[in-house]
């Protein structure tokens, strides 16, 4: 034992997680992550954000989105009221894209990827994101989630959803909308849980998530928000500073699985979590997310049982609106670190609907003499 580590046993201290860095364990994707809580104590003088814009148009005929508006590859889009899936003109699969030739060396190989790429809007207004859509608004999003996972899971044993909300994260267009993504193989991540929750079944003869959603649930020291159907918690592994994962409360594969009440109570979840993320800085706050089911196509005969339906949120907003968690230098070339512990964030979200509110026009419909966190937007009837 190093001279430091032997004074500090005899000096009797106690392991506290938000001041002493540790390791924890991620059992979806089978890594670690180094947790220094202490290090977000440390004064910033790095990049500093620039707040989202407020002046987004409602309407605008450039926008390649928006009702009406002609897209690059000529495509005008029809005067949608509700939701409006494409054709991403842009794909990064294609459904005739011609195989690799073989390579003569097993370090240079190549496999076949094919597969549709689909852009969906949420709503015919540029200025509404997903929490300041009504109940009913979010409900239709779900559902044409639940179409698209079946029409393409048909075919595709993987469709990923997924949203990059923010000019932080990547995203190119102010207007709601989310990608999907169908391909002819397992991604990375999705073949990373498929293992692990396989072996976890295997193990313990209960679905992962199921187990962890239970525990979480029991524990509440990580949750964020709940209902009947769904929980919302800071996973005990999370990587990025104010990450969530929405969980089912029962055994669910995949979206396309879930009941009318579970869709109900699926969008309104959604929207109390959302509200909360704008709330917490007072700003529409930047995010990716994405839905994991079990795989279709060809394992749609195969036993799946091992899979639980979530999603992940991941924000990377660290400390305020316009200081960033980056995923660079140890992340990068170690293991992912962070600078708060789950428990941490879990119990700074208890504070999220109090620090700002939206007022009376919102659909969250907190008390009106709460100063606004988000501007207010009439949904459409």
């Amino acid at each position: 034992m190093e001279p430091s580590l032997a004074g500090a046993a005899e000096a009797g201290d106690r392991f506290r997680a938000s001041e002493h860095q540790h390791v924890r364990y991620n059992p979806l994707r089978d890594d670690w992550v180094l947790v220094s809580a202490h290090r977000v104590k440390r004064p910033w003088q790095g990049q500093l954000e620039k707040p989202p814009p407020e002046d987004v148009p409602r309407w605008d005929p450039k926008n390649p989105l928006c009702p009406g508006a002609t897209r690059a590859n000529g495509e005008v889009n029809p005067k949608y009221e509700g939701t409006f899936v494409f054709p991403n003109d842009f794909p990064a699969l294609q459904p005739d894209a011609p195989e690799p030739d073989d390579n003569d060396h097993p370090l240079f190989r190549a496999a076949p990827a094919r597969g549709v790429c689909k852009v969906m809007c949420f709503h015919p207004w540029s200025d509404l994101t997903l929490p300041l859509m009504s109940l009913p608004e979010i409900r239709a999003v779900v559902d044409a989630w639940a179409e698209l996972a079946t029409e393409l899971g048909a075919s595709y044993p993987w469709v990923q959803i997924f949203e990059n909300k923010g000019a932080m994260m990547g995203c190119s267009n102010p207007h709601p909308h989310c990608q999907v993504w169908a391909s002819s193989f397992l991604p990375n991540e999705a073949s990373l849980e498929d293992r692990s929750q396989r072996q976890h079944l295997s193990q313990h003869g209960v679905p992962m998530l199921l187990e962890y959603a239970e525990q979480e649930a029991g524990r509440k020291e990580r949750l964020v928000v709940e209902n009947a159907d769904w929980l919302v918690v800071v996973p005990y592994w999370a990587t990025w500073p104010y990450e969530t994962l929405l969980l089912p409360r029962r055994h669910v594969c995949r979206l396309q699985d879930l009941s009318d009440s579970e869709r109900d109570s699926l969008a309104s979840i959604m929207q109390r979590l959302l509200i909360k993320y704008d709330n917490l800085f007072e700003v529409s706050f930047p995010y990716s997310m994405g839905w994991h089911g079990a795989p279709t196509g060809s394992y749609l005969a195969e036993d799946c049982r091992h899979w639980q339906l979530h999603a992940h949120y991941y924000p990377p907003l660290l400390r305020s609106a316009t200081v960033r968690k980056f995923m660079v230098g140890y992340e990068m070339l170690a293991q992912a670190q962070r600078d708060l512990t789950p428990e941490q964030v879990g119990a700074a979200q208890g504070h999220w609907g109090t620090r700002g509110a939206v007022c009376q026009g919102c659909p969250c419909k907190q008390p009106p003499a709460v100063p606004c966190a988000v501007p207010c937007r009439q949904p459409s009837a």
